[in-house]
């Protein structure tokens, strides 16, 4: 029987949201199937709480599965005297769906259309037939009304014969906080209480949400450009002047669209850092734009809508506009489990949940957890560049997580303008010109000192070190950073060459490598090399291996080595398997700790069926962690093969081998690849510091 755990919110906005994200984050790290379900959703539309979890968690049901009734067809069960009958077909819906997971968040509703008393008595029946312990969710005026809210709480659920294991105060302005702790100070008992201050990320629709609800056309700008929030709503009926001088950062502005002054003068905020830039415009009454300012338009670096409605009754419907979370809305995702993780004792809560740490991983076990080992110990990455979107992008999503500190290189200005711009918060984030550092002239002299027996000069020196990854890679050197990350607008070379002159390989090393991290259904594997090696020879496998075996250890993946070849054991005979044959004999006498086996194919190093007619007595074949590819092509093809094949999440690739840790992106990877990238990055320099031991370990792998 699956694990249920119950949301109820006893006011609309109470964070029901970040409560779901922040379970459902919960629990997808402590068991493999994690579902979620609704009770009542609004008929018509997609429910949107299911299309975030849905989305974001992979949750293999359809959405018409994740739900037991649409509100109107409560309503006429409870009109009609039959409301017995409503709750029994919601179980039933829940109890089909039950089977198929270990662990399920219900989350019940805001149900506009009945009496809120009706609604608690239907959610509170609901959980005590599912032995469901609740979470209540509660807002407070004030923060004196705190612990009055949580007292109200309590006894309407423990009063309905519910089992109650804590109340979230959602909404509590950030001020405010400490008074509204100390209020709900001891008036729950042993429950968990946390207070969760007011996000206002959360707070503000989207340009998108705005559009929509308002039935508006996109006219210029990207689905991403649409995501940014609105702050603040403009009807530019004034002149320019008044209007730019009225300007609050990210505002939407309404505008009739044959006032070209005001589109013109909305294009010019993002040209300086000193004005405040818009959220988007929204052109009323039907006018066209002109062709020569939708031409500029069309440039811009922010969403132009367009509705026939009048201004003002725009401005209306604007004001009406909900907030909601969607599942390719990365920002306000971070930002809602930045909220929940920030706020919350995830190790109570688990207690208090009562679920046991599995024997099995999943790709969202393993992607939680190195958020959970990256935050614990938070270390210092550098971008170089700045003047990507999708770096700035992800970096907004980092800081918000509060997963690693920053620093950013590229132009200041330009960097804030576009942050601006695109309504991201870099604030947290240290931005620095390379050519402008006062860091320049010093590494420009360490640069010289290291290169000068390769005729490096002073003034080359200086040339090269305002390149910008070169920069990153001699703050890293220098200490002024643990990491760096490069790769979304630089080739592999320009990322790894600076690396292989400055940073170097680590003592014993004969190559620098790489390896992706396959996170599979039910494991994380390991794969090396895959991207950069082409052709390695027997003691370059072997460093491969062994550099591999380390980063499988510092990801919490126990190694056990399977060093691969069209052969297993004495089959056949030829160069590449006898580089492979002598690698492993390479890797046993320089690392006898390790667990490693070879050549093998690769059905003998992961079925045991395979493995026991194969190699028999190998302590390898059969349940391989880490898979040593004899070249580059090999490596390269069965990484994609099984990344879209199995639906396998590929993480990487990882570097390995250096000194300190340098990463490479692909120059088309999307903002979630940097992220990922940034994370790695960061657990990589805990291991370069000599204190992993102090992680905790991840959930091991099944044999």
């Amino acid at each position: 029987m699956a694990r249920t755990v119950y949301i109820i919110a006893f006011a609309q906005q109470a964070g029901r949201s970040t409560a779901a994200l922040g379970l459902m984050e919960l629990l997808s790290a402590r068991t493999p199937r994690v579902g979620f379900f609704r009770p009542l959703v609004a008929g018509g539309a997609p429910d949107p709480e299911i299309e975030l979890i849905r989305g974001r968690y992979r949750i293999a049901a359809e959405p018409d599965e994740l739900f037991g009734l649409t509100v109107e067809e409560a309503e006429a069960e409870i009109a009609a005297g039959r409301r017995d009958e409503a709750e029994k077909r919601i179980l039933a819906a829940y109890m089909a769906l039950e089977p198929r997971f270990d662990a399920i968040v219900i989350e019940g509703g805001e149900w506009a259309g009945a009496n809120p008393g009706v609604q608690l008595e239907l959610d509170a029946a609901l959980a005590n037939h599912l032995g469901a312990p609740v979470l209540a969710l509660v807002r407070a005026a004030t923060p004196e009304a705190a612990g009055d809210a949580v007292r109200v709480a309590r006894e309407a659920l423990t009063g309905r014969g519910c089992e109650l294991f804590g109340v979230f105060v959602a909404r509590v302005e950030p001020g405010a906080r400490e008074r509204a702790r100390a209020a709900v100070a001891g008036a729950d008992g042993d429950r968990a209480v946390y207070v969760l201050p007011e996000e206002p990320e959360l707070r503000h629709p989207t340009v998108a949400e705005v559009g929509g609800a308002l039935g508006a056309e996109l006219l210029c700008g990207s689905q991403e450009e649409a995501r940014r929030p609105v702050r603040a709503v403009r009807i530019a009926a004034m002149s320019v002047e008044h209007f730019l001088a009225d300007l609050e950062p990210q505002t939407l502005v309404i505008v009739p669209g044959d006032r070209t002054d005001i589109v013109i003068a909305c294009l010019a905020t993002t040209l300086s850092a000193e004005l405040p830039a818009v959220a988007g415009v929204l052109l009323t009454a039907g006018y066209p734009l002109d062709p020569h300012v939708r031409t500029l338009v069309e440039r811009a670096p922010f969403p132009v809508l367009q509705t026939p409605m009048r201004s003002y009754a725009a401005a209306t419907a604007v004001s009406g506009v909900r907030p909601v979370i969607r599942p390719e809305d990365e920002r306000k995702v971070a930002t809602a489990l930045a909220l929940f993780a920030n706020h919350t004792d995830s190790a109570d809560l688990e207690r208090r949940v009562a679920l046991e740490r599995p024997h099995r991983i999943t790709p969202a076990m393993f992607e939680y957890e190195l958020v959970e080992r990256a935050r614990a110990r938070r270390r210092h990455i550098v971008l170089p560049e700045g003047e990507d979107d999708r770096v700035l992008r992800a970096a907004d999503v980092l800081l918000r997580r509060k997963v690693v500190d920053l620093t950013i290189l590229g132009d200041v200005d330009a960097m804030r303008a576009r942050a601006a711009a695109l309504g991201l918060d870099l604030s947290a984030a240290r931005l620095v010109d390379p050519p402008r550092s006062e860091m320049h002239g010093r590494f420009a002299e360490a640069f010289v000192r290291m290169r000068k027996h390769k005729g490096m000069t002073e003034e080359l020196a200086l040339e090269t070190v305002t390149d910008s990854t070169y920069f990153a890679t001699l703050m890293v050197h220098q200490g002024e950073a643990d990491g760096m990350v490069s790769g979304a607008s630089h080739t592999t070379g320009d990322t790894i060459r600076p690396a292989f002159m400055i940073i170097k390989a680590r003592p014993g090393v004969s190559v620098v490598s790489s390896v992706f991290l396959m996170a599979l259904a039910d494991r994380v594997l390991v794969y090396g090399d895959c991207a950069v090696n082409p052709s390695p020879d027997a003691r370059q496998l072997a460093d491969i291996a062994i550099s591999s075996a380390e980063t499988a250890a510092t990801f919490g993946v126990e190694p056990r080595i399977a060093m691969l070849s069209y052969s297993t054991g004495e089959s056949a005979r030829g160069p590449r398997v006898q580089a492979v044959k002598e690698a492993t004999e390479v890797v046993r006498q320089r690392r006898p700790d390790l667990e490693v086996d070879g050549p093998m194919q690769y059905d003998a190093a992961v079925d045991a069926g395979v493995a026991a007619k194969k190699m028999p007595d190998s302590p390898v074949a059969g349940r391989a962690t880490v898979f040593i590819f004899p070249d580059l092509d090999t490596g390269n093809i069965a990484y994609k093969a099984v990344q879209r094949s199995a639906g396998a999440l590929a993480i990487g690739p990882v570097l390995q081998g250096l000194r300190m840790p340098v990463n490479d992106l692909s120059r088309g990877c999307s903002v979630a690849d940097i992220v990922s990238t940034v994370v790695i990055t960061a657990i990589q320099a805990q291991d370069a510091d000599g204190k992993s031991s102090l992680m905790r370990p991840l959930i091991a792998n099944p044999e």
